[in-house]
């Protein structure tokens, strides 16, 4: 057979999962898979790989690649590499990002550049799938492609080694032009990891739009009748291709519980984790707030967990009980619930598999539903067709394939994707599917700790560590309309709630010795988000809503590092804040004025986005971007003249675009220069870590 190695940088399984199902695909089409996470350096090795190389690499953070790249990416960055060092090596990437963030596919595109520059070609063009549309718009028929690409590029190395036994030399005019190629590739790359092309825009716009007019077309009909369980002409008619059927690996074997401890940290990586108590916790919004905002305070005084303003951390956090009780009900499995798992791998399965490292063996049903599986995952069409097996309605099998096959892909992204359907909604919906225990362990991804922002200088708060959260309320729409609380907010807000303080009782003193309920956190790789070292450089804080958490952190950090040297010299610390109502959700009022009074804070500028001008005011900025442009020449001055830092915290789909493009024009207009221009002046920027997000959607 013929070979091709294939490597993935996953953070959450997701490029994990397609490798594996491009590993899976190979077998059918005549190749054979050397498959490897891009981290187990010593199984694989570029500088001697002859075959070709497959590469999914996933992007976490503001546009970073996974934890599992982190030193692949050092690696090939070391600037003493040859730019010939990999060219004799032939490969496609696919990767995987989200257009709600201002990097996307960013992962995929910094290992990309960087092979290129290495010297490196591709022997089938880059994939750069959209979580925000739906990655599988892309992935499907990325490795569709990737057949006929790899048997064309196997031809001709054959043809090649027939021809002249090796590769023809390059001429110097070949050079130049590779050398300009290179060139050109680094402007553009630098270019297009701001995501600020009007085409990279309008194909997200395209295929949202595609999937409006196809619903659209029978509007009438489908308002009333098609739904998660229905379909309606053509796709109730059309003839399908469904994807082909996932291999079962996993044997379970439930035995009757010895009582053993549980504990959550078997479920987590190789992250240390800290069992901390909740010292003091408060409601930092009003009661006809739109949002409910919680501050929780963590005694971490008796561990050694460290922190510095601007990092985070994660929340080990459980699924809800309730959504439990009610999958195990559903798969008539609730009198088992405090059996013992037992796994192993099938001896016939055809798939190259490994137990799930997120499920610890011996562990209770109750447990790896609790603390293990991602249960509000939405399922994945492989998830979808594995599925259709076990359901024995013929009806109630049809629509589960339509959802899953290629001409249902509108349908899928309506009616399971966008109405955040979970796999309780699907067995609900579909009350013929009987899905085997094992089938679910196998599609159900790892339940991911929760990142949060510290909102706090242990400078300030010895032995103390704050986080700020919204309680996240959304509504599914899958089956019946439910309101449906985050996993984690929802978890948190019902744990605190017995300690809960209002907003009034505020203060940096403990609260009452009330019962103090523990929760598991750990620390999170180190970032760049954090104060210049140089306490002299101005930096501009943008944070509308619970985005202001690391500022209050740098805030706290800059009244202590000043109190401790009254003679120093302290840079401007500008601040641009944004909530809706100046009377319900003006986090941190109080704070912001003291460090305001005192000097703390240099500026302060603060928008309203839902409250109307009083009288005959002039109608004041009602966003952050607002603000910024109307400081433009202020906000130029500190990051091209001053060499000042700007941090940008807070939602990635709409405010973190929208600061990026104001700053594009405060550039463009200051500077008095093109738009392309000043989009590369802010890369400049991101690249020297002076322009830092911390963002999420």
């Amino acid at each position: 057979m013929r070979r091709f190695l294939l490597l993935y940088a996953t953070q959450q399984g997701q490029a994990k999962a397609i490798a594996e199902e491009i590993c899976e695909q190979a077998v059918v089409h005549g190749f054979s898979a050397d498959l490897h996470c891009i981290s187990e350096s010593d199984k694989y090795d570029l500088k001697t790989e002859t075959a070709p190389l497959v590469v999914v690499v996933s992007t976490t953070g503001t546009g970073d690649p996974p934890d599992t790249a982190r030193k692949f990416v050092k690696e090939i960055q070391n600037q003493t590499l040859p730019v010939d060092f990999f060219a004799h090596l032939r490969y496609g990437l696919l990767g995987l990002g989200d257009s709600e963030y201002t990097y996307f596919c960013n992962g995929g595109k910094i290992i990309d550049k960087r092979l290129q520059e290495l010297g490196a070609r591709h022997f089938y063009d880059t994939g750069h799938a959209d979580d925000c549309v739906g990655l599988e718009l892309v992935v499907e028929p990325w490795i569709a492609g990737l057949w006929p690409a790899l048997r064309k590029h196997f031809r001709s190395s054959r043809g090649q080694e027939e021809i002249s036994g090796a590769l023809p030399v390059a001429s110097p005019a070949s050079s130049r032009t590779d050398l300009v190629k290179s060139e050109l590739l680094h402007i553009e790359s630098q270019v297009e990891l701001l995501r600020f092309d009007d085409s990279g825009r309008k194909d997200s716009e395209v295929l949202k739009q595609n999937a409006v007019n196809s619903n659209q077309s029978n509007v009438v009909i489908e308002d009333f009748e098609s739904s998660l369980t229905r379909s309606v002409p053509p796709l109730s008619q059309a003839s399908l291709n469904i994807p082909g059927l996932p291999p079962e690996y996993l044997q379970v074997h439930l035995q009757e519980s010895l009582g053993q401890e549980e504990s959550q940290v078997s479920v987590t990586s190789a992250d240390p984790v800290f069992q901390v108590p909740i010292s003091k916790a408060v409601q930092l919004t009003t009661n006809d707030a739109i949002k409910t905002t919680l501050l929780v305070e963590l005694d971490i005084s008796n561990t050694d967990f460290s922190y510095q303003p601007g990092d985070a951390f994660s929340v080990i956090c459980p699924n809800s009980d309730s959504e439990v009780q009610s999958l195990l009900q559903r798969l008539q499995l609730e009198d088992k619930r405090e059996h013992c798992v037992l796994l192993k791998i099938k001896a016939d399965t055809k798939k190259k598999a490994t137990l799930p490292q997120h499920i610890p063996a011996g562990c209770s049903l109750q447990f790896i539903f609790t603390w293990c599986l991602e249960i509000r995952a939405i399922p994945k069409k492989a998830f979808l067709r594995a599925l259709v097996d076990y359901t024995s309605d013929s009806a109630e099998k049809r629509r589960l394939q339509e959802l899953c096959s290629k001409q249902g892909a509108a349908d899928y992204s309506r009616f399971v994707r966008d109405a955040c359907a979970c796999l309780l909604d699907l067995l609900l919906a579909f009350p013929s599917c009987q899905p085997p225990l094992s089938l679910l362990l196998e599609h159900l991804p790892k339940l991911q700790p929760r990142p949060y922002s510290c909102a706090s200088s242990s400078l300030f708060h010895p032995g103390k560590l704050h986080f700020v959260f919204n309680i996240v309320e959304f509504l599914s729409t899958a089956t019946t309309e439910v309101l449906r609380k985050g996993v984690c907010t929802g978890w948190l807000a019902l744990l605190v709630a017995s300690v809960l303080q209002p907003n009034i009782h505020a203060s940096h003193e403990d609260s009452g010795k009330a019962l103090a309920p523990k929760i598991s956190i750990s620390p999170r790789t180190t970032n760049s988000f954090h104060l210049p070292d140089d306490p002299s450089i101005p930096i501009i804080m943008v944070g509308p809503g619970t985005g202001i958490a690391p500022f209050i952190g740098f805030l706290q950090h800059r009244e202590k590092l000043q109190e401790q040297h009254p003679d120093g010299n302290f840079g401007a610390m500008w601040l641009f804040f944004g909530c809706r109502h100046k009377d319900r959700d003006y986090l941190f009022r109080k704070e912001l004025r003291h460090f305001l009074k005192h000097g703390i804070l240099t500026h302060l500028k603060v928008s309203f986005s839902r409250d109307a001008p009083v009288g005959e005011e002039e109608a004041p900025a009602k966003y952050v971007q607002d603000n910024i442009q109307l400081h433009g020449q202020q906000v130029a001055r500190i990051l091209l003249q001053e060499n000042g830092h700007i941090y940008v915290c807070g939602d990635a789909k709409n405010m973190a675009k929208d600061v990026h493009d104001a700053l594009v024009q405060i550039i463009s207009k200051e500077v008095g220069v093109e738009k392309l221009e000043a989009m590369k002046t802010l890369a400049t920027l991101k690249e020297e870590k002076r322009y830092l997000q911390d963002i999420w959607s």
